[in-house]
């Protein structure tokens, strides 16, 4: 792809909507399933096991689907590597948006017993899956469009996706539950259905924006040259922990931190919020909104500042951040403060922004051409499972056995656990994504496993000296 301005533009403005959109439709649909489970869930599927009991099965099927993650991230990932991130694509957009329009249409325990909750699990699984296929294959999109420098600056489009998505579930939870009256029965009975259904309409577009892309110019030209593709070489799950097992093990634990703070402030503080603070429903939904317009801010920011001074340093930053705050917040929630609880929200979901831009560039800049879907994506969705998966259901039998504090000595535990990855992490800011790079260039006489810097193929290329030393 050339890098000259006028033919750079308009195929990244593409790509960037293709990428954004995508993601946003994505977390929107996991989204609606993590509100309606903090406040509707435990009453129509869980009636029997009574309301603190009902709250953590509810999140229980909430985390499911980050145990599928990391399986969705293999599978989607060896087809991503094999066949195309496109086409990849287009099948987890789908996956999602079945199963979310489904559960809209899922009929309650009340009427139909033990198996409403099952089909629930299995709908959740479903969800699980895509979206674990899903964000390494729209970052891709963009990182191997992107002009080298700027690979922060278009990685950031879809990390915003998430924050458009909350604020989209909540919104429309909001809209509805004014409709219908903060305390209407009706709400419980058809008005959650809504957000599930209307993800038809979301589905419809993405699809439209999806199909008008273009396979990206780095897996097209691998497949070309039968260099820096899966197809002929080890599986990409094989090759991923074969050669990079390093790789996926310190990014996952160096996001762990992101995932417990992205899904306490989105999930657990929605379901804290009315029913331990006792705010009222819209007032909750209503922070949340707001709240976006920070997470999102500080995602483009932080991103685009990766561009600049790295992306380690920015993450490792926003992890040590973590653990003082993890401390703070229950504190001031415990005040029973409607100002504090929008404090407390804002402030954890702009930490998980500004740790977050710049890892849409990150992860596909650590990983080679070959294994990259599966890379990126299992080291995304791992840390998913282990800090997004537990935390909420963790976070529910935690406040209710020992109190709010308990839990932000939890969030506290990961926020160390991602400093200590983060600052084994590589700086990938200047790393070259071409594919074969890392097979052509051999420094001092040992073929170099990972991915090669611009510097390093320069210098090989010329006959220069071993930048290693």
């Amino acid at each position: 792809m050339s890098t000259t301005n006028g033919e750079t533009k308009a195929p990244m403005r593409r790509v960037a909507l293709a990428s954004c959109a995508g993601t946003t439709i994505e977390f929107y649909d996991f989204f609606v399933y993590g509100t309606a489970a903090a406040l509707v869930f435990p009453k129509i599927f869980f009636p029997a096991l009574g309301e603190s009991a009902g709250t953590v099965a509810s999140f229980a099927t909430f985390a499911v689907a980050f145990g599928t993650r990391p399986l969705g991230a293999v599978l989607f990932g060896h087809f991503g590597d094999r066949l195309g991130r496109k086409k990849t694509l287009i099948s987890t957009l789908l996956l999602m948006g079945i199963a979310t329009i489904l559960i809209g249409c899922l009929p309650t325990a009340g009427a139909i017993g033990v198996a409403a909750p099952i089909l629930l699990v299995v709908l959740r699984i479903a969800q699980g899956l895509a979206v674990g296929g899903e964000w390494a294959g729209a970052t891709l999109l963009a990182a191997e469009y992107a002009p080298a420098e700027k690979r922060g600056l278009y990685g950031i489009f879809p990390q915003v996706g998430p924050a458009l998505a909350f604020a989209l579930s909540s919104a429309t939870f909001l809209v509805v539950n004014l409709f219908v009256g903060d305390a209407s029965p009706a709400f419980v009975e058809w008005g959650w259905r809504v957000p599930f259904i209307l993800s038809a309409l979301l589905l419809a577009v993405g699809l439209y924006v999806r199909l008008a892309i273009e396979e990206t110019p780095m897996f097209k030209k691998a497949e070309r040259s039968q260099v820096g593709t899966a197809r002929n070489s080890d599986s990409p799950l094989i090759g991923a922990f074969k050669y990079q097992w390093r790789e996926i093990m310190l990014a996952a634990g160096s996001l762990t931190m992101l995932f417990a703070f992205f899904y306490i402030g989105t999930a657990f503080l929605t379901s804290y919020g009315t029913k331990t603070m006792g705010l009222s429903r819209s007032t909750v939904l209503t922070f949340g909104v707001c709240s976006t317009v920070v997470f999102g801010g500080a995602t483009i920011l932080s991103g685009i500042y990766s561009d600049r001074v790295g992306r380690k340093r920015v993450v490792l930053g926003a992890c040590v951040v973590s653990v003082p705050w993890s401390l703070i917040m229950f504190p001031l929630l415990n005040t029973g403060s409607a100002f504090a609880f929008a404090i407390v929200l804002m402030t954890t979901l702009a930490i998980f922004g500004a740790a977050y831009g710049p890892v849409g560039a990150l992860l596909p800049e650590m990983f080679q051409t070959r294994y990259r879907y599966t890379g990126a994506g299992t080291a995304y969705n791992l840390a998913g499972a282990i800090g997004g998966g537990t935390a909420p259901i963790l976070a529910a039998d935690l406040s209710a056995s020992y109190g709010g504090t308990s839990v932000g000595f939890m969030l506290a535990s990961f926020g160390i656990l991602s400093v200590v990855c983060s600052l084994a992490l590589p700086e990938t800011r200047h790393r070259s994504m071409e594919p074969g790079a890392e097979e052509h260039v051999v420094l001092s006489g040992v073929p170099r496993r990972g991915v090669l810097d611009s510097g390093e193929l320069d210098s090989a290329a010329a006959g220069g000296t071993d930048p290693a030393g």
